[in-house]
């Protein structure tokens, strides 16, 4: 498609007096751009083409960036970032040093706040009017928001909070998979016009005052008044939870409907009132199936949620990792948690709205009645498991490490001070990518080892997940936690056997002298190869397959003063409070009295780019990991304990 608008528009500036044709013009131009570059290089597709029109009418009718656009996860943001001036760049979205995949603030003044997970936009929008009200200004504030961001109980507490202060807020529901109320048809959206209607409101608002002066009372008036409103709306017009909540509720309106959503927006937008505006959108809306030239992809959204690079630019900077014919760790556990499930009808599966990318699609379908998919709802899904450990069940929970952060109060007083047995299995540790900072599993070691009595592992490779799931199992008396990267699992076998390993055992890889590497996991197979090129310098190293974060080894870890006089620790997790720390403390406090280094992820949050670009930025691919401990082996004077 010939774009004639989107090159020239540097500003939603550019904008503001497009026609409604025009602006058709311009949602057609920025659909097809997303398409073309998004199946190119990869990235978020479906959420972003629902909200197109719904993104230009904002932008049109919004004095942005004085008034405040806040989008709930990011997904949905792609449009944004080309119409507040990042076209050039789209090309380069979610490559290393390219624009963000998500809502960034030092990337844009008109990324009001920062996203990456969900059900955070009301919170920060409120809190965004309440500074507005502070200090007396006078700029609009609207969130917008999915349906399945509202399921996270923060979006009830953020709108609750609202209603109770009542400032000029919008909140937008974006609901592009199931109404929160049915469609009750064109009676609905007539009354919609009515009551978005300047005029109406107004009207409204005289007879609402009015009422001071019946002779029957102002509060017996106005009661009666407010029945018969509710009545009539309660025949037409859904949302009565947010009008009890505090909110003037529009909708549901059609949300690919560029002329409506002008109008309804252009009539709501100085409500002086908590306002939320119910549009029903569909996810991939304008993507074309090739066999048949149906718009039908919104009818698999989660397939189309997100696409990875078509070929064209990515055969080159493919991953290494990823091309190993060893599946990912994620369908490795998908498998797995299969297997246990025909040996054993106490298991169970819970996840957080990640069927997909915790790899339990075929677990969802082949033992429906043992899985949950709480929602965007990391702290239920914790607390959840808790109960049904309480009685026997042996809960099994996915979710990405990043988002476990978000129910870590669930872990230590539902969970960890009762000693039950829940499996936690954390998805996405260390770097998870192009997804960037938001997303990266760069702290659960350091959040989780100082939880008491919870034990924490990191398999190597996949058929070692395998050993760690039935050790897992037969712990009864505590949690335990397994971390594994978006990365491939080195090896795995399906047809091994049921293996139990020592809890707080370590394996000896590869035996050395003088030097021993302790590497964690993923950095298991890097620290190998790094060993095997340190060798050809003449440094013959030990390396250690730290599978067990906590309990630490202290037997092997106990020999270290009589074997070696250099010790590395090698982890996918950041530095600070990390398995390095673990082992420099306990070293430290036995008497160690030899060079200690720590190599892992930096005090600074890591940007986004491909997972073999990173590491090997941050000097974490074996190459890296080589050269490192030739230097310190060589500058001997520079390595100490460091704690």
């Amino acid at each position: 498609m010939k774009l004639n608008y989107l090159p020239r528009i540097k500003s939603p500036e550019d904008i503001k007096d497009f026609s409604t044709e025009e602006l058709q013009e311009l949602c057609d131009e920025l659909r097809s751009y997303i398409i073309d570059t998004v199946t190119e290089v990869g990235g978020h597709l479906a959420p972003t083409l629902g909200v197109i029109e719904l993104t230009v009418a904002l932008h049109h009718l919004f004095d942005t960036p004085r008034d405040k656009l806040v989008w709930d996860v990011g997904h949905q943001g792609y449009a944004h970032k080309i119409i507040t001036g990042r076209f050039k760049e789209f090309r380069t979205i979610r490559k290393f040093d390219g624009i963000s995949g998500f809502l960034k603030r030092s990337e844009s003044e008109y990324d009001s706040f920062g996203a990456g997970h969900a059900s955070t936009s009301i919170s920060a929008a409120l809190g965004m009017a309440e500074a507005r009200f502070q200090s007396k200004d006078n700029y609009r504030v609207a969130a917008i928001i999915g349906d399945g961001s509202m399921t996270g109980g923060l979006a009830f507490e953020g709108i609750n909070n609202a209603g109770h202060l009542g400032r000029q807020i919008l909140v937008i529901l974006n609901d592009n998979e199931m109404s929160i109320s049915p469609n009750v048809g064109a009676l609905s959206k007539y009354f919609t016009r009515i009551i978005s209607n300047p005029l109406y409101n107004k009207v409204r608002n005289i007879v609402w005052d009015s009422t001071g002066i019946i002779p029957m009372g102002k509060s017996t008036a106005r009661s009666l008044i407010k029945k018969l409103d509710e009545t009539l709306k309660n025949l037409i017009v859904p949302g009565m939870l947010f009008q009890e909540l505090g909110f003037r509720y529009f909708g549901p309106i059609n949300g690919h409907d560029l002329d409506e959503v002008l109008n309804t927006l252009n009539n709501i937008k100085n409500i002086q009132a908590p306002v939320l505006l119910h549009i029903l959108t569909k996810k991939g809306q304008g993507m074309l199936n090739n066999q048949n030239g149906r718009d039908e992809y919104h009818i698999d959204a989660v397939k189309f949620h997100a696409v990875k690079p078509n070929g064209k630019m990515g055969k080159k900077n493919a991953s290494k990792v990823d091309q190993n014919p060893a599946p990912i760790f994620q369908n490795v556990f998908g498998s797995l948690v299969c297997e246990l499930a025909e040996k054993r009808e106490d298991t169970v599966c819970i996840t957080a709205a990640m069927r997909e990318g915790t790899g339990l699609v075929e677990y969802s379908k082949r033992f429906p009645n043992r899985y949950y998919d709480v929602g965007i709802a990391e702290g239920h899904a914790v607390t959840f498991s808790a109960g049904m450990a309480t009685e026997g069940l042996r809960p099994i929970v996915a979710i990405y490490s990043t988002f476990l952060q978000r129910a870590y109060d669930h872990i230590v007083h539902d969970v960890a001070l009762q000693k039950l047995p829940v499996i936690f299995c954390l998805d996405r540790a260390g770097i998870a990518g192009e997804d960037g900072p938001t997303h990266h599993g760069a702290l659960d070691i350091a959040y989780l080892r100082c939880i008491q009595g919870l034990i924490l592992a990191a398999p190597k490779d996949g058929n070692e997940l395998r050993k760690l799931l039935y050790t897992a199992l037969k712990v009864t008396d505590r949690p335990f936690a397994i971390r594994y990267p978006k990365a491939s699992s080195l090896i795995f076998n399906k047809q091994s056997k049921e293996e139990i390993i020592d809890i707080g055992s370590w394996s000896v890889e590869k035996f050395g002298s003088n030097i021993t590497i302790l590497s964690v996991g993923s950095m298991v197979s890097k620290s190998i190869k790094a060993s095997e090129m340190l060798e050809s310098l003449g440094i013959i190293s030990e390396v250690v397959n730290c599978r067990f974060i906590k309990p630490l080894d202290y037997s092997y870890l106990d020999e270290i003063p009589n074997k070696f006089h250099y010790v590395f620790t090698i982890e996918e997790g950041t530095i600070n409070g990390g398995f390095g720390d673990a082992v420099a403390s306990y070293l430290l406090e036995s008497g160690f009295k030899g060079k200690f280094k720590k190599i892992g992820l930096p005090d600074k949050f890591v940007h986004h780019g491909s997972r073999d670009e990173i590491l090997s930025n941050l000097g974490l691919d074996d190459k890296g990991i080589a050269d490192f401990i030739s230097q310190q082996y060589k500058n001997k004077s520079s390595i100490s304990v460091n704690v």
